[in-house]
Formats: C-alpha cells, structure tokens, sequence
C-alpha cells in the first residue's frame, strides 16, 4: 500500500470505487508502489458485489505526469517495463466492471492512454493529453498502438504517440479520447455523478451491454506485450540513455 494512491468509497456515490492519486508534489507521477496499489483496486473491484464502478481522479490541476522518472531509470538498468507496470495495464484491460476518469490538467504518458481503456472519460477545458514517448526514445505502452489508431485513426494516433503532439480538452474530445469537457470546478463532481448514475444500472445488463461493445481482449493484452519487449529493448538502447540524461538536465 502506498498512501500517494487513496481508495475512496463516497458517501454519494453508493457502489463507487475512487483510485486517487495523491503525489501532487511530483504531479502524481506512478511509482511502482502507486501501481500496486491501484492493480489490487481493479481486481479486488471484480469481485466485489458492493463496487459496481472504479473512477480515476488526480489533483486539482494535474491528473497524472506518467510514470515517476527513478522508476524509469531503474527500469533502465534491469531491461524490463517492470512487473507491476505490466501488472496494472492487464487489470485495466480486463477489468469486468465499467472504469470512468475524470481529468484536470496534465495527463502526460500513461496518464493520457489510460483513458483508451475508460468507458468514460470526463475532463476540465484547462486539460492537455499528451504521450511523448518517441520523445525520450520509447514507445507507446498500454496497448495504445492499438486502440488508438482504431478509435481516432492513424493520423491523429500518430499526431498523439509518435509526434508527441498535445491534444486539448476539445482536440482529445473530437478524436474520442474522451466523452466530454466542462469546467475545473464542476470536474469531480460530474465525474462521480456520472459513476453514481452507472452504479444505478442492473449490473449484469450493464456488464453484457458493455462487454458486447468492448469485444475480446486477447489482442489487447498481445499488444500490450508486444509494447512491453520492445519497450524494454529501448530503455536499454543509447539513444534513450542520451533521451533521459537531456530530460534530467532540463
């Protein structure tokens, strides 16, 4: 457990799981603790007939920075994207009940393709997407290279993942990123009366009715693998090492 993730149970939302990240102080950045925390959630959450719905909410201002950069590093020197990385992205891609999130301000990284694996996304207008993974010699990770060319197709996908251009609230809401955009001050509260109203729904109409729409994920987690090998190839690779000692400089 780590207390930079909190698990909430809110009075007004019966049946709703809240996964808080609570580093703001590093933009709630994900340690592999953080990622811990937030995998035991996902599965203790299928399991439990008094959760119907896990949101992800962030700080005010920030949602998440991505992975915490000594965590990269480490990651660096054994060659690997990490077991509890791997861990969380295959929670998230098969977790049996609907996942929202709601978004204020940077979601850098996995803070920005987590949402491809959200039912539904809500997010302030001072927001910015953001994935610059070919920007520090990577590439994408939770099967991103996968859905999002399906969702918002190549060119906007490419824009995102390889560019490492930002979308805006409105520019991630065009290309299906995400379900809607309203105000920093109204954020939280939509977000969990969105999750209140899901949590409403008879559940085993509500899990068909989405498991119809999301379909199989073996090719999820296939690609979520294929992402993982290549990953760690680069994080050994010279020109990522170049990638990271630049980035510390800034």
């Amino acid at each position: 457990m780590t207390d930079h993730i909190l698990i909430e149970r809110p009075e007004t939302a019966p049946y709703v799981q809240v996964i808080r990240f609570n580093r703001p102080e590093k933009k709630n950045a994900f340690t592999r603790a953080m990622y811990q925390t937030m995998t035991d959630a996902l599965r203790a959450a299928n399991e439990a007939s008094d959760i119907r719905v896990t949101v992800f909410l962030g700080s005010e201002g920030c949602f998440s920075a991505g992975n915490d950069m000594a965590d990269f590093l480490a990651f660096a020197m054994s060659g690997t994207m990490g077991r509890e990385v791997l861990d969380f992205l295959g929670a998230l891609a098969t977790a049996k009940k609907p996942v929202v999130s709601g978004v204020d301000g940077l979601a850098i990284g996995i803070g920005a393709t987590i949402h491809l694996h959200c039912d539904l996304t809500i997010a302030s207008d001072r927001s910015l997407f953001k994935t610059p993974f070919v920007d520090l010699a990577l590439v994408p990770e939770a099967a991103s290279s996968l859905i999002a060319p399906r969702l918002m197709g190549h060119q906007r996908a490419f824009a995102l993942l390889a560019l490492g251009e930002g979308f805006s609230a409105a520019e991630a809401k065009d290309a299906g990123l995400i379900w809607k955009v309203t105000t920093p001050e109204a954020l939280e509260a939509e977000t969990l009366s969105l999750a209140a109203t899901l949590a409403t729904k008879p559940p085993e109409a509500l899990r068909i009715a989405r498991d119809l729409m999301r379909g199989s994920t073996e090719d999820v987690l296939a690609r979520i693998d294929e992402e993982a090998r290549h990953f760690a190839a680069q994080l050994k690779s010279a020109e990522a090492r170049a990638a990271f000692e630049a980035f510390m400089k800034r």
